[in-house]
């Protein structure tokens, strides 16, 4: 085979690599536009399923009506740890105001997690996602990251870093359902 030859297949392949590489960063760089696009504030909070602590199925969707901060966590991570107390505390003050937490616990053995939840006293939801594919729908990357809901569904905010009880107690009123808010006025 002359050296003609051999260029132009070198220089054949090499386009063919270029080519593929290329289609494979598009393809990679617009799914990831695609998955931030879908938590855009005002979407719909894209719905799922996952098992609780008692083996029960649950799905976001179980909540429509009240306002839910959806918390995706771990018991290994410190700023996790530090904000489990604080959502306790204001879970208690606002269950009965249609406000919900559900902590979406990231990989971690169901006994790991029990033992955890046993030690701080939680008594919210928390979910099991085993294999990570909540985590996923949702886009997170580091944990701990909260989502506000509202009572239609809808992303209201995402919170990326360990929150205050304070935060807490004022995400939770913003998530809080149009027909609590009117009913604790009237009643004052």
């Amino acid at each position: 085979m002359s050296d003609k030859k051999r260029s132009i297949i070198k220089t054949s392949l090499l386009v063919g690599f270029a080519t593929v590489i290329i289609y494979v960063l598009f393809t990679n760089l617009s799914d990831i536009k695609k998955s931030g696009e879908a938590l855009s504030i005002g979407d719909d909070a894209p719905d799922f399923q996952l098992i609780n602590l008692e083996g029960e199925t649950v799905k976001l969707s179980d909540y429509r009506g009240q306002g839910v901060l959806l918390n995706f966590w771990a018991t290994y991570c410190p700023p996790c740890k530090k904000e489990m107390p604080y959502m306790q505390n204001q879970y208690e003050l606002f269950k009965e105001k249609g406000v919900t937490i559900l902590a979406v616990n990231v990989a971690e053995p169901q006994p790991v997690v029990e033992k955890f939840v046993g030690e701080y006293g939680l008594t919210f939801p928390v979910l099991l996602d085993l294999n990570q594919e909540t985590m996923d729908l949702y886009d997170v990357a580091a944990i701990p990251v909260s989502f506000l809901i509202d009572e239609n569904g809808k992303v209201v905010d995402r919170l990326s870093a360990s929150l205050t009880e304070s935060q807490i107690a004022d995400y939770m009123e913003q998530i809080m359902p149009e027909y609590e808010i009117d009913k604790t006025f009237i009643n004052q």
